[in-house]
């Protein structure tokens, strides 16, 4: 029998305010433990939450984005649960009355787009943090409290590869937004994924399982493809699928059992009954809306008909807001219409140049007006080959000089005298006679080898489209 799997995602997002959901205490990620608590958090006899209304408008604004429904009416309930990190033994949550439902998001996988349906988006508190250390735990109770977004995807995924697209587009998405930074190292995005087979074509569901505290996407991807393999080996034996929560080691690749899966009443909902129900009005929804950016994809088309980019170029500039609002600023000062060349390099030679310096592309501090210079320098004016630009660039980075100064300073000028080329490429012929013989019968892909010859014998700096030119001639 043929079967294919079913996804669905719970994304944590840890929202962008300076103090928590329901007091005062201070947000500030990497303080001392337990030292941003105070009653409420604590959940002290008589303490009193209130709700911070900056994190009500992040989830109306986010709700929106995603193309869901905002009620006018919602309202908030207590989960319960015991956890040694949690230390009301409930957690103040949103059950039947979500402040945003029934949206969806896009994603392209396999050259083809396709909607995802969003269930619900609700608000929530943090738990505190366990931190295990030999053989005792010890609890840091900072993050109880803290505000959290929770985006639940309908079973509507069937493939790891689209539930990492989801995930990469929903993190793009909340970064353009302004609510969280989604940073997954300091925990404020977190995701729990749900798994199950079904037979292909069947309209119900499969036992699930589910994954928690994923810490990267590549994590969920890893997991759930073990999980589907997993699934589907003890369907072919004939054994059943337990349903249960497990983690994922990451180590040993494979997941573990954490404990049996919870329904919804085993929480033991109830409405929270020290807040009141809120009612949202149609002039906060529209407030909301008008604060939303231009987001992901409206970004990308619009990168695709300004700047003529292509589809593949354009996802990437766009897929990390200040990326994009870097990239756009180059884009914008490269002359011509042709914008091509600034993308190559951006998504080329600038990318792998922060990437090993441990930075993003916007962490790259170098003036627009020195990084379109270099450019015209290889692309149009072709002063320098796209070798040694590529060495320009790094020292640019390193000593804030202006390309002309490096050139100058480091005698990188590009070599397009005719006669002193013919001279390296008489040499190159000379030293590589059976690469010559293979050209003269045809074979016109060698000539790049020696393209390459003559380049190493000028330590690049022969203008390799002369270069090319001539040992077409000579070898005719």
């Amino acid at each position: 029998m043929e079967y294919e799997p079913v996804i669905g995602l719970e994304v944590h997002v840890q929202l962008k305010t300076k103090t928590k959901v329901f007091c005062g205490c201070s947000t500030e990620f990497g303080a001392e433990p337990n030292t941003q608590v105070c009653p409420v958090c604590l959940g002290m006899p008589g303490a009193l939450p209130v709700l911070n209304r900056l994190v009500l408008e992040y989830a109306i604004r986010t709700g929106l984005a995603l193309n869901c429904s905002i009620r006018e009416f919602t309202k908030f309930d207590r989960k319960h649960y015991y956890y040694p990190d949690l230390p009301k033994n409930f957690q103040i949550s949103q059950y039947d009355l979500p402040v945003a439902k029934d949206g969806f998001m896009e994603v392209s996988t396999g050259g083809k787009s396709r909607r995802i349906a969003i269930r619900r988006a609700h608000i929530e508190e943090d738990a505190g943090k366990l931190i295990h250390e030999g053989d005792h735990s010890l609890v840091d109770l900072n993050r109880t409290g803290q505000p959290l977004l929770e985006i639940v995807s309908e079973p509507d995924i069937f493939s790891p590869e689209e539930a990492y697209e989801y995930l990469n587009n929903l993190k793009s998405l909340i970064q353009y937004l302004g609510v969280s930074d989604c940073d997954m190292e300091k925990g404020t995005l977190r995701c729990d994924a749900n798994i199950s087979v079904r037979p292909k074509g069947a309209a119900g569901l499969g036992t699930k399982t589910e994954i928690k505290n994923l810490n990267s996407f590549k994590a969920v991807r890893d997991a759930l493809a073990f999980e589907i393999s997993r699934h589907l080996a003890l369907l072919e034996a004939g054994e059943k699928i337990v349903q249960e929560t497990l983690l994922w080691d990451d180590k040993n690749a494979r997941t573990v059992p954490m404990r049996s899966k919870e329904e919804a009443k085993d929480y033991r909902y109830f409405p929270e009954p020290d807040l009141p129900p809120f009612i949202i009005g149609k002039g906060q929804i529209e407030a909301a809306r008008a604060s939303i950016p231009e987001l992901p994809q409206a970004k990308k088309l619009r990168f695709i008909r300004e700047y003529g980019l292509s589809e593949y170029d354009a996802g990437i500039l766009v897929s990390d807001k200040n990326n994009a609002d870097y990239s756009e600023a180059r884009l914008k000062a490269y002359p011509g219409k042709n914008k091509k060349p600034v993308a190559n390099w951006i998504i080329g030679p600038l990318a792998s140049l922060a990437g090993g310096l441990g930075r993003q592309i916007w962490q790259m501090d170098i003036p627009v007006e020195d990084f379109i210079s270099l450019i015209d320098l290889v692309e149009n004016k072709q002063l320098i080959s796209n070798l040694a630009g590529k060495s320009v660039l790094e020292k640019m980075s390193g000593t804030g000089k202006p390309p002309g100064q490096i050139i100058k300073e480091d005698n990188l000028a590009q070599i397009s005298d005719p006669a002193s080329l013919e001279k390296e490429v008489d040499g190159a012929i000379q030293d590589n006679p059976g690469v010559c013989a293979e050209i003269k019968s045809g074979k016109t892909n060698s000539i790049m080898f020696l393209v390459g010859a003559v380049m190493k014998r000028t330590k690049g700096k022969a203008n390799p489209k002369l270069v090319q030119e001539i040992i077409k001639r000579r070898l005719s």
